[in-house]
C-alpha cells in the first residue's frame, strides 16, 4: 500500500478545521463549568492537532514547498495570512503543550490566565490553516494540482 501524498493537504484541512471546533466546544464546556468535558475536548483538539503536525510534515518532507501562483491582491492577502499563520503556528506548540500541562495538574491559577492567550492563538491557527488550503489549492491551484 502506498500513501498517495496529494491527498494530504485536504486531510490536513480537515483536521485543522476539527480542531477549530474542538477547541470551540472546549471553551463552551469550560464557560458552562464542564470540567471533564472540557478536558476532554481540549485533549482531543491536542492529538487531531498532532495529527495534523505528522501529516503536514510527512507531505512537505515528500512534496516540498508549494508555490503560491496568483498575483496583486490575491497573492498580498495570501502571504498575509500565510505569514501570521506561521508565526502563530510556532508560537502555538509550546503555548499548547505549557496550557495542556497545567490544565492537567489542575494548576488553574496559571492555566486560566495562560489558556485567554492560548486558545484565541490556537483558533486562529486553526482557521487559519484552512484559509491557506482553500487559496493554495482550491481557489488558486498550482499547475500540478490543476
Amino acid at each position: 500500500m502506498t500513501l498517495d501524498v496529494h491527498a494530504l493537504p485536504a486531510v490536513n484541512a480537515a483536521l485543522n478545521a476539527t480542531s477549530a471546533v474542538l477547541v470551540i466546544a472546549a471553551y463552551r464546556a469550560i464557560r458552562r463549568l464542564e470540567i471533564e468535558r472540557h478536558r476532554a475536548l481540549m485533549l482531543s483538539a491536542a492529538s487531531v492537532s498532532a495529527l495534523f503536525l505528522i501529516s503536514y510534515v510527512t507531505y512537505h518532507a515528500r512534496v516540498g514547498s508549494v508555490r503560491f501562483t496568483a498575483t496583486g491582491l490575491p497573492r498580498a492577502i495570501y502571504l498575509l495570512v500565510l505569514g501570521t499563520h506561521t508565526v502563530l503556528a510556532v508560537v502555538t506548540v509550546p503555548l499548547v503543550l505549557r496550557t495542556l500541562y497545567l490544565g492537567l495538574k489542575r494548576r488553574d491559577d496559571r492555566h486560566r490566565p495562560l489558556a485567554r492567550w492560548t486558545l484565541p492563538i490556537w483558533l486562529y491557527v486553526s482557521v487559519t490553516g484552512v484559509v491557506v488550503y482553500l487559496m493554495l489549492y482550491q481557489l488558486y491551484p498550482p499547475a500540478a494540482v490543476r
